[in-house]
């Protein structure tokens, strides 16, 4: 057999199927290109945008492209720039690279008609470069040509003369047509690259400029004026962010994970607050590794369905994900691999962390005066905010703390509320349970016929007899009514003498047996409840021992349907 050599050769549309379609918003094509920037050692990056014609162009500074870089590097996919000079740019910058794959370019062609690249490395040098067309490589793709026999399209010159003003060294890229348009504001897209975007912690000296205008962290202020709570991760220090801007911030508590992870999770004082300059998106927790965000929202990951997971945001810096060389990210650049060993535990790391954070951020709101996590909160966490809605009416909404002996309030009156509920229960269980059991005129000592008790005059009635006790305070309220010139029933069913009675009056009518010695200090304890006072420490303490006596009482008498009649 005659000995032949044999080349790979690759059709076009292995173009899409690496992911050329991959990416389709606006921002996540700027956040690639940044990255390339970053990659090539520049110091500024600028993007300028013209929205009337649908167009904008990337600018950079690094080290640019002579024809055999821009052939068989940049046109190259699948090149990597780690395989080729390792983990890091070269120096003075030694900046560790965000590429890997080397088919990130591919976002490049994903959003515009048309895209241009022209570089150089020196100012003595001419630009190289050229167009793709993406309806010429579309029609290539269709007669399935091979990638050897598709020339790009030459350069309009006349797109870059401003963009080439005083730029001596690096790339300039060219998108015409956007696909979707540029619908974005500037102000929104300096959120967006200020949040996915914190190289500054690895190099100071590199800046982002859109329309000239440098790209800085107060372009987030009306979110960290926004921000309630900070959890800093591992002593996370030197942050512009929090250090600056986060100057609004009622309490910052440490936190620690492993070595190796630093950041911070917050909180803001709304869930609207996460807005990014009144979209739909919001800011969520994002992972960065070496300044870029690898991945954002990764709460998604460890859901927990608990409400303090809409207050919450961050950023967590875990370079490790790429020390060691393994490639741990997925082709869009956008998310790390799900079943990598390292994420997974790194995930299960961060689940015991935000759980954590979740539990602190309910008392931490609390302690604030504002709610937290309802859904799972104690019945007197849960008064509290009732009362904390309620006292609005009388401050008005607007005031931080409103009226602050209202504030002082709070507490009595959760607990009184709470109270007060749990004497409206078990009193009116006990009604219904007599009612429903009991002869009620046997019961009361009531002479069905006359409704007098059997063994008082009405003028010998008195407080020992529980239809005479009930009698009297039955009188006591309509004389209050007459006074007040009321004609109409207030109480359901006022001839009831049963509803005049208290839960001591109607376990001693039950059975001698149910009313417990620790019982008795419950009436007038109930009666300062029902008298909306403040109650001291030490009565608090009492009531809540004899309530919890009473509550076990009536609810093992409700339940007990084999209890004789009397």
């Amino acid at each position: 057999m005659e000995s032949e050599k044999f080349t790979f050769n690759i059709s076009l549309s292995v173009l899409n199927h690496l992911g050329r379609n991959l990416y389709r918003s606006f921002p996540t094509v700027l956040g690639e290109a940044i990255s390339n920037a970053w990659d090539a050692n520049a110091k500024n990056v600028w993007i300028e945008i013209d929205k009337e014609n649908n167009r904008f162009w990337i600018k950079d500074d690094g080290i640019g492209m002579n024809s055999e870089d821009f052939e068989k590097k940049f046109l190259k996919v699948g090149y990597s720039k780690r395989a080729q000079g390792g983990m890091t740019s070269p120096e003075p910058q030694s900046r560790p690279y965000i590429g890997n794959k080397g088919i990130g370019k591919l976002a490049l062609l994903s959003c515009a008609d048309r895209i241009t690249i022209i570089s150089r490395k020196s100012s003595d040098d001419n630009y190289v470069g050229g167009t793709i067309d993406n309806s010429g490589l579309d029609e290539a793709i269709k007669d399935d040509i091979s990638s050897h026999d598709y020339p790009l399209d030459p350069v309009d010159e006349s797109l870059f003369t401003k963009m080439k003003v005083d730029h001596n060294k690096g790339t300039i890229i060219c998108f015409e047509k956007i696909k979707d348009g540029i619908h974005n504001t500037d102000e929104f897209l300096e959120k967006i690259i200020a949040l996915h975007f914190r190289f500054s912690l690895v190099d100071s000296k590199f800046n982002i400029y859109l329309d000239k205008k440098l790209i800085t962290l107060a372009s987030l202020k009306s979110i960290a004026q926004k921000t309630e709570f900070v959890w800093n991760i591992n002593n996370w220090t030197g942050d512009e962010y929090l250090e600056k801007y986060c100057d609004k911030v009622y309490k910052t508590t440490p936190i620690e994970m492993s070595e190796n992870i630093t950041g911070f999770i917050a909180s803001v004082e709304f869930p609207k607050d996460r807005n990014i300059h009144s979209t739909g998106e919001k800011v969520g927790v994002d992972l960065f590794v070496n300044g870029r965000v690898r991945e954002t929202d990764i709460l998604k990951h460890i859901p927990s369905a608990q409400l303090p997971e809409n207050y919450l945001y961050g950023q967590i810096h875990f370079d490790a994900l790429d020390k060691d060389g393994k490639d741990r990210f997925i082709s869009s650049r956008e998310g790390v691999i799900a079943d990598d060993p390292l994420y997974k535990e790194f995930l299960g790391k961060l689940k015991k962390t935000i759980l954590s954070i979740m539990n602190q951020w309910d008392d931490l709101r609390d302690e604030r005066g504002k709610d937290g996590n309802l859904e799972k909160a104690s019945k007197f966490k849960k008064a509290k905010s009732l009362y904390r809605e309620i006292k609005k009416e009388y401050e008005g909404e607007s005031g931080e703390g409103g009226d602050l002996f209202l504030t002082e309030l709070t507490d009595d009156a959760a607990f009184n509320s709470t109270s007060y509920i749990e004497c409206f229960i078990s009193e009116n269980l006990l009604r219904r349970h007599i009612r429903n059991n009991r002869d009620i005129s046997k019961c009361l000592n009531i002479d069905p016929q006359q409704q007098t008790c059997r063994q008082r005059k009405p003028e010998e009635q008195n407080s020992w007899c529980k239809y005479c006790q009930g009698l009297r305070s039955k009188e006591g309220q309509d004389e209050l009514k007459e006074q007040a010139k009321m004609n109409i029933p207030v109480r359901s069913n006022e001839n009831d003498i049963l509803i005049y009675l208290d839960y001591i009056d109607l376990a001693e009518l039950i059975n001698d047996k149910v009313l417990k010695e620790e019982d008795k200090p419950y009436k007038p304890l109930r009666n300062s409840v029902m008298h909306t006072s403040r109650l001291t420490e030490e009565a608090k303490t009492k009531l809540r021992s004899v309530f919890d006596s009473v509550v076990a009482t009536v609810k093992k008498m409700v339940n007990d349907t084999d209890q004789e009649k009397l």
